[in-house]
């Protein structure tokens, strides 16, 4: 700790405030579908998730070994680049966050940390082969994955309770509901806590603090779980609303079947070394669920928005790490350019969001009418058997009844098993 330069404290605390923002970030993963669902109160829900994550933080270093030593060279890799690279991702999380949109957290630190070394050092600074098998595979298969796993799931629990009383069943369901979110969020201590953790280690040994390929001071490890778990507890507001109400409206089942399929995957990448995108994957797995109860819906025009925000996390964020970095490398002036950039542009953004205040009171509010069902869903309700004992006029109905108009009430809903 001592040999830590003014710079290199710089670069910690920007990391420490980027894991913040991630926490905050990211909190719907975890407990939009618990608290849309009423399975637990919101402030309730996010108390539980920080405490997690918090301790999902000490369980694992694999990741962070992945992003220290394996997306980037750490020859030639200077403080400067790693804070241009939290400067990207700080902000295009704050940028989703105010629009509402579930995007990745760990693919905006991915973008800034390639952007910002292409701008240093050129493209041979970057381990190509090591973000296409651990980042950018993952980020395609990861929602699949989930999405599907939670569609099967969410069939079978309608399956197996289908005899069952509605009210026992969607109290227990209530409560796995809350053991899976509980899962999630310990799952996403253990891979995007070690995400700043591991940053933090590649500044430390970009600054010769630490020598190459060591592992997280214990220290490192502490102040990342902390800052993850009290952004957490926060709460993301605006994307627990988008993520629990705004994708989808889903049922007890459906959000006990979401939350496992998603932690499950998040485990398992976690236990391999993948940087994985928790969002990808609770997203996918919502969607899924969405999909799974017969008469679900799906708002495709917020799932379009949403991948649009996906596609552009990675080349958003490396380029304005790039521009950071052009900046810091011109000596103190340039930090300091760039810092009171940073700065300036986080509190303009909160000033923003007073405008429409979003909190625990108000995030399960959703405006306007429902979307009608889109292609995929009608695709799926037209090969779904009907319940059993459906009046064969009710089918009928429910068949040749034509989509409404965008913004109106369905003319027939089919029965929800």
């Amino acid at each position: 700790m001592e040999h830590i330069t003014l710079l290199l404290a710089i670069v910690i605390v920007t990391a420490l405030v980027f894991d913040f923002t991630n926490g905050f970030h990211d909190t719907a993963n975890a407990m939009a579908t618990t608290i849309s669902t009423g399975a637990l109160k919101p402030k309730t829900a996010v108390a539980m998730s920080a405490a997690l994550n918090l301790v999902g933080a000490f369980l694992s270093i694999e990741v962070a070994k992945t992003i220290s030593s394996g997306i980037v060279t750490e020859e030639g890799i200077s403080p400067e680049v790693i804070f241009a690279a939290l400067v990207g991702a700080i902000l295009w999380n704050l940028m989703t966050w105010l629009i509402g949109l579930p995007s990745s957290s760990s693919h905006a630190l991915m973008g800034g940390l390639v952007g910002a070394t292409i701008a240093s050092v050129g493209v041979s600074g970057v381990n190509g082969g090591t973000v296409v098998t651990k980042v950018l595979i993952p980020a395609i298969a990861a929602p699949l994955v989930a999405g599907i796993a939670a569609f099967l799931a969410s069939r079978l629990t309608y399956k197996i309770g289908q005899n069952a009383d509605a009210k026992a069943t969607a109290k227990g369901y209530r409560a796995g509901s809350i053991a899976s979110a509980g899962l999630v969020s310990l799952a996403h201590g253990t891979n995007d806590a070690q995400k700043t953790m591991g940053i933090i280690t590649l500044a430390l040994v970009a600054g010769g603090v630490l020598s190459p390929g060591s592992n997280p001071p214990l220290w490192v490890i502490v102040s990342a779980g902390s800052a993850i778990a009290l952004g957490t507890y926060l709460g993301g507001w605006r994307i627990i609303r988008t993520l629990g109400k705004g994708l989808t409206d889903l049922q007890p089942q459906q959000g006990f079947a979401a939350q496992t399929s998603a932690a499950s995957v998040i485990l398992a990448s976690s236990n391999l070394g993948f940087s994985l995108s928790t969002t990808h994957s609770c997203s996918g797995a919502v969607m899924g669920a969405g999909l799974g109860r017969k008469g679900g819906v799906v708002r495709w025009s917020t799932a379009t928005r949403m991948f649009v925000a996906w596609g552009l996390t990675l080349p958003a964020a490396a380029l304005v790490a790039a521009g950071s970095e052009f900046v810091a490398k011109q000596g103190d002036w340039g930090v300091a350019a760039v810092a009171a950039f940073l700065i300036g542009a986080c509190v303009a953004i909160w000033f923003v969001s007073r405008r429409q205040v979003i909190d625990h009171t108000n995030v399960n509010d959703v405006d306007g009418d429902a979307e009608p069902a889109g292609v995929v869903t009608a695709a799926i309700a037209a090969v779904t058997p009907p319940p059993a004992g459906t009046p064969a006029q009710d089918i009928k109905t429910t068949i040749q009844a034509p989509a409404p108009a965008a913004g109106s009430e369905p003319a027939t809903r089919p029965a929800a098993v």
